[in-house]
C-alpha cells in the first residue's frame, strides 16, 4: 500500500524508459529502441484519465511510437526530450495550478530524482535504482514495464472510490 494520502492526488506523471517500457530495450537494425509496453499499464492510464486524473509522460526520449502510444491512450502532456526533468514539472504544475502534494511521480533512474524529491508522492518500480528507491515513499513490486504504473494508478483510484466505479471502467 502506498504510505500517501491518495486522494489528493490530482496528477501522476511516468518517465517512459524503466518504468512504462523495461529498461532493457533491444534496438532495430536503424539503431532505434524497440520499447515494450504493458497492456495493464495502458488499460489504467487511460481509465485514470476518464475518471478525472491527469496523467502525464516526461521522458528523455523522443521516438515518435511514444508519442503515437500515449496519444492512443488519450495522455495530452507528453513530455519528451526532456534534459532536465524538474523545469518542465514546474511548467506542468503551473499549467493545471496543481500542488507538490496533489501529485505522484514514478521515475527509475538518476534524472527522475529532482522532481522525486519534489513532488508529495513519489513512487518507483522494483528494479529501480538505489538512489531512488532511497526516495521513494512507495517502491512497486512490479518492475518497470511489467505493470508498475497498473499498480499504482489502481491504487489511486481505489483509493479515491473511482475503481470499476462505473460503466466506463469495462471499456475502451
Amino acid at each position: 500500500m502506498i504510505p500517501y494520502d491518495l486522494d489528493k492526488i490530482k496528477a501522476i506523471i511516468f518517465d517512459v524508459d524503466g518504468v512504462l517500457s523495461q529498461e532493457t530495450i533491444a534496438m532495430n537494425i536503424d539503431a532505434e529502441p524497440i520499447r515494450t509496453i504493458n497492456i495493464k499499464d495502458g488499460y489504467a492510464i487511460q481509465l485514470a484519465q476518464k475518471l478525472g486524473l491527469r496523467i502525464a509522460i516526461m521522458t528523455g526520449g523522443h521516438a515518435d511510437c511514444i508519442r503515437r502510444r500515449y496519444e492512443y491512450l488519450g495522455v495530452k502532456d507528453i513530455y519528451m526530450r526532456c534534459a532536465v526533468k524538474i523545469l518542465v514539472y514546474r511548467e506542468f504544475l503551473e499549467k493545471y495550478g496543481l500542488h507538490d502534494d496533489e501529485v505522484m511521480f514514478m521515475g527509475d533512474d538518476i534524472p527522475d530524482l529532482e522532481i522525486l524529491r519534489q513532488v508529495g508522492c513519489p513512487t518507483c518500480p522494483a528494479d529501480a535504482c538505489p538512489e531512488v528507491k532511497e526516495v521513494a515513499i512507495y517502491v512497486s513490486d512490479r518492475l518497470g514495464g511489467c505493470g508498475c504504473a497498473r499498480d499504482v494508478i489502481e491504487q489511486t483510484l481505489r483509493a479515491q472510490g473511482k475503481w470499476l466505479s462505473g460503466a466506463e471502467a469495462f471499456g475502451w
